[in-house]
């Protein structure tokens, strides 16, 4: 009896040793390093998991057949891919079934933090730590460094989101096993890119480029209508000529961070944040953008109408009334109001 227990003992600790070993076989190390990883046209399986050992992306080939042999659906594309000894077998097996990307819309006219829920959603990343990223100065600076756009402006504490407006909107492909730091730069390469194009007219404005792209997100947050665009930008800049508070609602509802669908109270009409233009002693563009503008929205604040309007009347439909008198103003609320 003692001699079957014994074996059955031996057995055990066998199974829970070669159990182990597989389990570790499988996950990947500590090694955030990334590697260029090519899987060749025709490639199988097995070749594919031998050039991943050589790589050193994965501990055990063996470990890893296993998996394979117990994972059916193990599909893998032909392409370069950017993998890492920290991903082990699964994510770096997914990521040669999906190709290696995600596709993500950034819509103009939605907030940072809009974004930063979809990409958190997307790559599972926590929210709260990609804000503190986001948002720490040893960071930012480095990103100033690197484009020339971003400049002392975004180090300013009164800046709900120092990276809002800078976020151009368009759709993007990522890696699958891309950090929030290559995300970021990605979308800030291509802002660059945009911002180029405007150069010749930055250098005339009388504006920076944080104020320009602070009226183009107003713009883009006012108008529904691409031709209304051009005399809201003039409306925003002749009220800057005078020294004429701004009143523009959508300041005010994202200096009190909410939705349009909420409503405005009084409190938040009074309440004197960097942001709120409706506030009657508040005179000048808020602290910084609103949301991430489309390029007709930095094409309008770079080139207003000159027709001296100082009021608009949104109706119904979103179409902007514009006038140039309070009393004509009236009017319009008169006759395009509910």
């Amino acid at each position: 009896m003692k001699k079957i227990i014994i074996i059955i003992v031996s057995i055990l600790i066998v199974i829970l040793l070669l159990v182990s070993l597989y389990f570790y076989g499988i996950t990947g190390d500590s090694n955030k390093n990334k590697v260029s990883f090519t899987v060749n046209e025709g490639a199988g399986i097995r070749e594919v998991i031998n050039n991943l050992y050589e790589e050193h992306l994965i501990k055990s080939k063996i470990a890893s057949l296993i998996y394979v042999h117990f994972n059916d659906d193990v599909i893998i594309h032909p392409g370069t891919y950017t993998l890492s000894s920290n991903m082990g077998i699964k994510k770096i097996l997914s990521t040669l079934k999906t190709g290696g990307e995600y596709r993500l819309t950034l819509v103009e006219g939605r907030r940072f933090i809009d974004y930063i829920d979809e990409i958190c959603n997307m790559f599972n990343f926590n929210k709260e730590e990609v804000l503190r990223k986001l948002s720490d100065e040893d960071y930012l600076k480095s990103l100033m460094q690197k484009y020339a756009f971003l400049d002392e402006h975004i180090l300013n504490k009164e800046l709900y989101y120092p990276l809002e407006g800078y976020l151009y909107p368009l759709t993007y492909n990522f890696s699958e096993n891309d950090e929030i730091e290559d995300i970021i730069e990605k979308i800030l390469d291509k802002t660059g890119e945009i911002l180029d194009n405007y150069s010749t007219l930055l250098h005339k404005s009388n504006y920076n480029l944080h104020e320009i792209l602070t009226i183009a997100s107003i713009i883009e947050k006012e108008t529904q209508e691409e031709e209304d665009k051009v005399l809201a930008s003039e409306v925003i800049y002749n009220r800057l000529k005078i020294n004429m508070s701004l009143g523009m609602d959508v300041t005010t509802y994202y200096g009190a961070r909410k939705n349009f669908n909420e409503s405005l109270t009084k409190e938040d009409l009074n309440d004197n944040n960097p942001y709120n233009t409706r506030l009657l002693t508040f005179i000048g563009l808020p602290v910084g953008p609103i949301c991430s503008p489309s390029a007709s929205s930095i094409e309008a604040a770079l080139n207003p109408g000159n027709d001296n309007y100082l009021y608009f009347y949104a109706d119904k439909n979103g179409k902007l009334h514009f006038a140039k008198t309070y009393e004509e103003h009236k009017l319009n609320e008169e006759k395009y109001g509910d």
